[in-house]
């Protein structure tokens, strides 16, 4: 029933060749117990070409606990697929003169373009001063950091990273799950920060939410994220398509604010 051309192309071929879809959060690899028939980075290729999606930008699983053997896996993963598959460097602030180590060892791997924190996970705040070497670097250097962010958390709120796109204003700080819940106040820092963007995965599937983020910071703010194996792509392109929002809305979100993003980092928008 909807008439968006875009919407039709992706209904009838299960992809379209004018909107070549980057996802910003992913996660390969096999994860404690759960069986991801789709999580060995071979697969995930495999569910990208199903689903049009161009490239990914991956951390994997391992790297959330253990960023030494975990940024390794995601680095094989770029190496083995390249043109696919960027990459974010993995911190742990549990471990601070690792941590220290680590940022000093990012300028030595390729296809990376900045840091992930898992915050709630690791029970440390995104403001504390064990993340500060990595913003620190991610700042002077011009990275993008990607942050798992929760309403009312005390580890990464979308006030506390207001804090930090004040602070950090040459980093790109991207709030993954777009803050979940506290939705008002992830917008009003993306609109307050230029260097404070909102990314869609886990939000997708919350009832009228894509709506209420391009009505309260524009499409231009937001990007398309999966957290792949967990969820599958077609299912949050679905969640973009059937929003009530434009097609440019929906290239914005599904592709071309990432190229935007990624562009000093030598990804063409040609695709070549």
């Amino acid at each position: 029933m909807n008439p968006s051309p875009l919407v039709q192309e992706f209904v009838e071929n299960g992809c379209s060749a004018s909107c070549p879809v980057i996802d910003m959060h992913t996660h390969p690899g096999p994860y404690k117990a759960i069986y991801f028939p789709n999580g060995a980075p071979e697969k995930m290729i495999q569910t990208m070409d199903r689903c049009g999606v161009r490239l990914i930008v991956a951390v994997s699983h391992a790297a959330l606990c253990d960023p030494r053997r975990g940024n390794a896996f995601t680095e094989n993963m770029i190496n083995q697929f390249p043109g696919r598959v960027l990459g974010y460097w993995s911190v742990n602030p549990n471990y601070p003169e690792q941590v220290k180590q680590d940022v000093a060892d990012f300028d030595n791997h390729l296809g990376f373009v900045g840091f992930k924190f898992l915050a709630d996970y690791h029970r440390y705040p995104i403001t504390g001063d064990n993340y500060r070497p990595a913003l620190e670097y991610a700042n002077e250097h011009r990275l993008l950091v990607l942050l798992h962010t929760w309403g009312h958390s005390d580890y990464d709120s979308p006030t506390m990273v207001g804090e930090l796109a004040e602070k950090y204003p040459h980093t790109t700080l991207r709030m993954a799950h777009c803050g979940y819940g506290e939705w008002d106040e992830s917008i009003r820092v993306a609109n307050e920060f230029d260097n404070a963007w909102l990314e869609l995965t886990g939000a997708h599937n919350a009832n009228g939410v894509v709506e209420r983020l391009v009505a309260g910071s524009g499409s231009e703010k937001i990007l398309y994220g999966t957290d792949l194996p967990w969820f599958d792509p077609h299912y949050v392109i679905g969640c973009v398509l059937f929003a009530r929002i434009t097609d440019e809305d929906r290239r914005n979100i599904l592709y071309q604010n990432a190229e935007k993003l990624l562009a000093p980092f030598g990804v063409d928008p040609s695709g070549k």
